[in-house]
């Protein structure tokens, strides 16, 4: 079976458009924006699609390069008092000049989209509530909405990074999960793959997984988004491996969609905390 990310976006949306239609106001986003990055616009007109198709507002801040992190430290802090400001997202990488720790720990933990600020990770990890990252939490809402229960299953996960990998990891083992973290470098990584009910890869690494480290029970998630002869892929071997696995999310199509669509349950959640 291929996992169809678009339709179980659409979902989100709905509910999204749902929650808060009889507010007094509707839940607003910023985004910052530094140079041009033809990347970076890309992902960032896929998040005013996303806010707009629900009618969130949403504001994009555009800044020079060259601006100095002082400036860009408080402009943030500008929105952060903003009680009409729901949600930031500052849009990396960013310049040398700038530290990357400096503005995330500058974003209010109660306004960060993104899940990074060290408060919401260390809330994550300790299981309270907090706002998590979008990646890990698209694929837990697939899970949860193609009704696959996570308790006792076996499952790897390859990649580590602190985006992905590890509160991913995390967010499994609240869910009663067996997680196993692998990495590109991990010795007889196919002894672990086709032991897993459940194979989430976040890699980087186009078609890293091939049809001789999964089984037939397995469900394949494939976090990795790849540019190959101008296409994009994922880090799975989708073609020779799509016939044989229980489940798999193509790319493009599977998690991405998810990934937009869950940053508004985010902004939902500080939208809500900022009314009470």
């Amino acid at each position: 079976m291929i996992i169809d990310g678009k339709i179980i976006a659409q979902k989100i949306k709905d509910k999204a458009r749902n929650c808060c239609s009889d507010c007094y106001r509707k839940p607003n986003v910023v985004a910052f924006m530094l140079g041009d990055n033809p990347s970076s616009e890309a992902y960032l007109r896929m998040i005013e699609r996303t806010c707009k198709s629900v009618d969130f507002g949403y504001s994009l801040i555009r800044l020079d390069v060259t601006i100095s992190e002082q400036e860009l430290l408080e402009k943030i802090i500008e929105k952060n008092n903003d009680d009409e400001v729901d949600g930031i997202l500052v849009q990396m990488p960013l310049p040398e000049h700038i530290s990357e720790e400096r503005v995330i720990m500058t974003i209010a933990p109660e306004k960060d989209l993104d899940g990074f600020h060290p408060m919401n990770a260390g809330r994550l990890f300790k299981g309270e509530k907090a706002t998590r990252p979008c990646t890990p939490l698209a694929v837990i809402t697939i899970f949860k909405e193609l009704d696959i229960d996570l308790e006792g299953k076996y499952i790897v996960v390859i990649g580590r990074s602190n985006i992905v990998g590890k509160p991913l990891a995390v967010m499994l083992m609240q869910n009663n999960a067996t997680v196993t973290i692998c990495h590109s470098r991990t010795v007889d990584l196919a002894d672990h793959t086709r032991k897993a009910d459940i194979i989430i890869v976040a890699v980087g690494i186009p078609n890293f997984l091939t049809r001789d480290m999964v089984s037939e029970k397995a469900i394949v998630i494939d976090v990795g988004m790849n540019e190959v002869d101008g296409k994009l892929v994922g880090d799975v071997d989708f073609e020779n491996i799509k016939d044989v696995v229980h489940m798999i999310t193509p790319v493009p199509g599977g998690v991405g969609p998810v990934t937009n669509a869950v940053l508004l349950l985010n902004v939902i959640e500080h939208f809500r905390g900022a009314q009470k």
